[in-house]
């Protein structure tokens, strides 16, 4: 008995123990959302307002994903150590039942051993080896215990911080729209005539008809642009944070290959010019939804589609990175994302943004243009 005691507490104490800071890195989540909270109320003294607040936003969308990936973490370490915590305990219960036996058992009986006094003495000796290992493993599980109830501390306070940060973007969102529509300093190369873009929305089915008819919607003449962004070619940012779902001539589930990039966002995600450019269009078109036509140099442009909201005037000149739009969808809650449901596989990325690139108004693959992280 004392042998088979000895090996089952050597098989327990074998076992690996699994380490991870995944507590790390939901703190340091929340400090980013702390921080991204400063900067919304420092942006209401910044000169210029709409750059303060297209950086607060996206302060918040990145420690409000790096909060969800945290947490998730938090559970599955939670979940690991909870599921390794409850089966030591039935096997350590079983070892310590059968010391206490042999503890409590008179003192002759402890000296006979089937192998006479040379097995008891192997048997004695491998208990006094066992003994300061099981201390140790006694120890290692408290310490497993005792990370277990931090890291559900941890995620009960994380509510709290979680609801503060989806506020604080969504107020930071509406301030970014209210700024982008109060702004007069951009140049504009035209006027837009709602008159005759009405016409040619109108005339025309297809998106090739519309951008050559472009030149159209001017009140009157659209001013000379030298802009030359082809230095940039491959290296350009994409418009939102997201993955490619489908490339250019990809078919979808109908078998429909369409000339773009498919790109998966999070919702209400923030869209922004990846160049200066000039809005060429902004509003719904076709069955596209809702689009932003940008011209960052002559006979070039993007056609973004699929936003739930449209910033700037047509006409205006704007600069890298200014936003340009909101994605659909409705600002996930809490639960949602401490949800493991779809870990790892971008389900959280709801929303689909439409990339098109037309050169002299053919279509031409956006990963030309685009960094994609495709094949990286």
């Amino acid at each position: 008995m004392i042998r088979r005691a000895g090996l089952m507490l050597l098989a327990v104490l074998a076992a690996p123990v699994q380490a991870a800071d995944p507590a790390g890195a939901a703190r340091d989540a929340a400090e980013q959302l702390e921080l991204a909270s400063v900067q919304l109320q420092e942006a209401a003294s910044s000169r210029d307002r709409v750059k303060a607040l297209t950086s607060t936003v996206q302060a918040y969308e990145a420690g409000l994903a790096a909060m969800r990936d945290g947490l998730r973490r938090v559970a599955r370490r939670e979940g690991q150590l909870s599921a390794q915590l409850a089966a030591r305990q039935e096997e350590v219960s079983g070892l310590l039942g059968i010391i206490q036996t042999i503890e409590t058992s008179p003192p002759p009986v402890l000296m006979v051993h089937p192998s006479g006094p040379l097995g008891a003495a192997r048997s004695a000796m491998m208990l006094a080896e066992v003994t300061p290992a099981l201390q140790a493993k006694a120890q290692s599980l408290k310490a497993d215990l005792d990370e277990v109830q931090g890291l559900r501390l941890l995620q009960q306070n994380a509510a709290k911080t979680l609801e503060e940060g989806l506020s604080g973007v969504q107020s930071a969102r509406v301030q970014l729209s209210t700024a982008i529509a109060d702004r007069t300093t951009l140049p504009k190369r035209f006027t837009e005539d709602p008159v005759r873009t009405a016409i040619l929305i109108s005339s025309t089915e297809t998106l090739s008809g519309f951008a050559d008819g472009l030149a159209e919607i001017a009140g009157g003449e659209i001013a000379a642009s030298e802009a030359d962004i082809s230095a940039l070619r491959g290296s350009l940012p994409l418009p939102v944070e997201g993955l490619v779902l489908r490339g250019y001539g990809e078919r979808d589930a109908a078998g429909i290959a369409r000339p773009g990039l498919l790109i998966a966002a999070r919702p209400r995600a923030l869209v922004t010019a990846p160049a200066a450019a000039t809005i060429r269009y902004r509003g719904p078109l076709l069955d596209l939804g809702n689009v932003v036509i940008l011209e960052p140099q002559p006979d070039t442009l993007f056609v973004l589609s699929g936003l739930a909201e449209v910033f700037g005037e047509t006409g205006q000149v704007i600069p890298e990175g200014t936003p340009v739009g909101l994605m659909s969808g409705e600002n996930p809650k809490p639960d949602a994302i401490l949800s493991t449901s779809g870990e790892g596989g971008g389900t959280d990325r709801t929303e689909t943004l439409y990339i098109e690139v037309r050169m002299d108004n053919s279509p031409v693959d956006p990963e030309t243009w685009f960094r994609t992280g495709k094949g990286g």
